[in-house]
């Protein structure tokens, strides 16, 4: 990606494919053993469909790609967002953002992440960004 241009209305969109293992990695670096994440039969069973993906996972592939744009992973100074349905294995995931004001050398940017079927996956998602 392309280092960015901070300025009001200056947008991004990138698609993150969520491969099988990754649950397994972030588990691995997390201590998240929770068997929701690591085991499918355990998730079907619970009604989930299979394993899901750490909450947090989804969100540090919103950051990474918000911080890929940026140029700068110190220039993301606060990231919020309420996780709102699950994500699995062999999703694509849709991180797109819009710089909706800048005011005092910060900007912030309102961000949408959805799954390959148009579902949110993160909520009220939005950053606060050095500019």
């Amino acid at each position: 990606m392309e280092k960015s241009i901070i300025a009001q209305g200056a947008s991004f969109r990138v698609d993150e494919f969520v491969d099988k293992y990754r649950a397994i990695y972030y588990a691995g670096a997390s201590g998240d053993f929770n068997p929701i994440h690591i085991d499918p039969e355990f998730g079907k069973m619970v009604g989930l469909g299979g394993a899901i993906l750490q909450g947090l996972c989804t969100l540090g592939f919103t950051a990474k790609t918000l911080t890929d744009w940026l140029g700068d992973p110190g220039k993301l100074k606060k990231l919020k967002c309420r996780f709102s349905a699950p994500v699995h294995m062999e999703d694509t995931l849709t991180v797109s953002g819009t710089v909706t004001g800048v005011s005092g050398g910060r900007a912030v940017v309102a961000l949408t992440v959805t799954n390959q079927n148009g579902i949110e996956v993160l909520k009220n998602v939005s950053a606060e960004v050095e500019a």
